[in-house]
């Protein structure tokens, strides 16, 4: 993973093209206190029934231009009104020490994770996706706003500093569109993606979950 590059102003984006990002994570006093007021905010959420777990997702296959592949096992939303800025996020991080059944027990853990995220401004949903073929885990999620997103992904930085290998995080943000677009018709939505290992983020194509694994969705 190449490291992002320098801002440029939002006029000079290409629609669905990845935000160019500033490298590597906020300042520890900027990114501490958003975290500390996301695991605050997040009983709050849960106590008003806003935070749910879709399962419709579960189990689909999403396939990236590096030639990996991730699964979806958990889906995160929050009730909130659609957004009127859509953005697509895709976060990249590789577990330190964890090997094995570890990886196993991880997904299953990884819901004690959600106090670190749900709760920040702008956040519509979160694909968990499994490690890859590389032993990259992924998080996609839909965010109502760019520059939320791009905040919570460098805030976010610091949490999985702390139990990520060295230079395996990464994440990049593509503004104008909804998640639900991208999984429907990737190639379409974001454009020809050749398979390339700088193109890590973007997604290529998906494959439904079994039928047995669809279910309803439930809170």
């Amino acid at each position: 993973m190449n490291p992002p590059a320098v801002p440029q102003p939002a006029s000079a984006r290409p629609r669905h093209g990845p935000v160019p990002l500033a490298p590597g994570p906020l300042p520890p006093e900027v990114a501490w206190p958003s975290v500390a007021r996301c695991v605050l905010t997040t009983p709050i959420l849960l106590a008003r029934r806003r935070v749910w777990q879709p399962t419709e997702h579960v189990g689909r296959t999403i396939r990236f231009a590096d030639g990996t592949q991730g699964r979806v096992y958990r889906e995160t939303r929050v009730d909130r009104p659609a957004p009127s800025d859509p953005s697509v996020l895709v976060v990249a991080f590789r577990l330190r020490w964890v090997r094995g059944l570890g990886h196993t027990a991880f997904e299953h853990e990884s819901v004690l994770h959600t106090p670190f995220f749900v709760a920040f401004p702008g956040l519509v949903s979160k694909l968990w996706l499994a490690r890859d073929e590389h032993g990259v885990y992924r998080g996609l999620y839909e965010w109502d706003g760019p520059q939320l997103a791009d905040t919570y992904a460098r805030s976010l930085w610091r949490v999985l500093a702390l139990v990520s290998e060295p230079g395996s995080i990464d994440f990049r943000v593509l503004a104008g569109l909804r998640r639900d677009e991208l999984l429907a018709d990737p190639l379409r939505a974001v454009g020809f993606a050749p398979l390339d290992p700088d193109c890590w983020w973007r997604v290529v194509g998906t494959t439904p979950p079994p039928v047995s694994a669809e279910r309803a969705p439930s809170r």
